[in-house]
C-alpha cells in the first residue's frame, strides 16, 4: 500500500491501482490446459509481479510451469492483488482481482522495469525457457473492506504522453539512488510505514513511486499529488514528498 498522504482518499479506481502497484506478488488464476486432468477448471498459482507505466502486470515465467503452459493455449487470466498484509482482521482490507490477457514480449524497456524490482531474477531471465510476458489488464474488481466494493470496466492508466518520463525512468532512479538515498529511506520508512532498511527506489510512474528492500524482499510504493508526465515533473512531486516526510519525522 502506498501513503495516503495529505490529500483525501483517491477514487476508487485510482486506490485499486495502487493497491495492486504496491504489491510485489500475485495469484495467477489461467484455465488448464488440453489433456490435463484438470482442462478446463481454474489454475491458480503464485507469480512475482512487475508493472508496466500503465499498470499493465509483467511476468519473468518458465515454459516448464504450468501456469505458462495453460496460458499458452488460453491467455485469458486473472490476478488477485493482496494489500491486506499486516492487519488483524484482513476481510477489513483491501485487495484487487484483475482480469485480462497475458501475451509473450521482448520488449527490453518491460524487462528492465521487472529487473529493476527484481534483480535476483537476472540470473535466469536469459534461460531459454524463460521469457517475459504483459498483462493487458481489462476488467478489475476492488474489495476496500466491507461494504466498499466495486468493478471497472478498465483498468490500466492513460500514459499518453508521459513519454519522457519513461525514457527518464533510468536516470532518475540512479539518481535518486545515489544521491537521495535519505529521501528514499524516509518515502519507505515514514510515509509508507515499513521498517528501516536498505531501500533503494526501483521504479517510477506517472501515479507514483516504488521503492524495494532487497534484503527482505519488501515493497513500498508512495503516491503523487499529481500525476508526473516527464523528469521535471516527477522531480517536482519527488520534492514534495520528502519534505511531506521530513515534516512526518520531525
Amino acid at each position: 500500500m502506498s501513503t495516503p498522504g495529505e490529500a483525501k482518499e483517491p477514487d476508487p479506481l485510482v486506490l485499486a491501482r495502487d493497491v495492486a502497484r504496491g504489491c510485489d506478488r500475485a495469484v495467477l488464476a489461467a484455465v488448464a490446459r488440453t489433456g490435463t486432468p484438470e482442462a478446463g477448471a481454474p489454475y491458480a498459482s503464485l507469480v512475482q509481479i512487475a508493472f508496466d507505466h500503465d499498470a499493465s502486470p509483467l511476468l519473468l515465467i518458465s515454459t516448464l510451469a504450468d501456469h505458462t503452459r495453460n496460458l499458452l493455449e488460453d491467455p485469458r487470466c486473472s490476478l488477485l492483488f493482496d494489500g491486506t498484509g499486516g492487519l488483524a482482521e484482513p476481510l477489513t482490507g483491501p485487495r484487487v482481482s484483475v482480469q485480462g490477457t497475458a501475451r509473450q514480449t521482448d520488449d527490453p524497456r518491460v524487462a528492465e522495469r521487472y529487473l529493476a524490482r527484481f534483480p535476483g531474477a537476472r540470473m535466469y531471465a536469459g534461460f531459454k525457457d524463460f521469457a517475459f510476458w504483459k498483462v493487458a489488464p481489462a476488467r478489475a474488481h476492488l474489495v476496500a473492506g466491507f461494504g466498499r466494493i466495486r468493478w471497472f470496466d478498465a483498468f490500466a492508466f492513460d500514459v499518453s504522453g508521459a513519454d519522457a518520463l519513461a525514457h527518464g525512468e533510468a536516470d532518475i532512479l540512479s539518481h535518486m539512488n545515489a544521491d537521495h538515498a535519505e529521501a528514499v529511506d524516509l518515502y519507505a520508512r515514514v510515509l509508507a510505514g515499513r521498517a528501516p532498511g536498505k531501500w533503494t527506489m526501483c521504479g517510477i510512474d506517472p501515479e507514483g513511486a516504488d521503492m524495494r528492500e532487497h534484503g527482505r524482499g519488501e515493497s513500498a510504493r508512495v503516491r503523487f499529488d499529481k500525476t508526473v508526465t516527464d523528469p521535471e515533473s516527477a522531480r517536482v512531486e519527488l520534492v514534495r514528498l520528502a519534505k511531506r516526510a521530513r515534516a512526518r519525522a520531525d
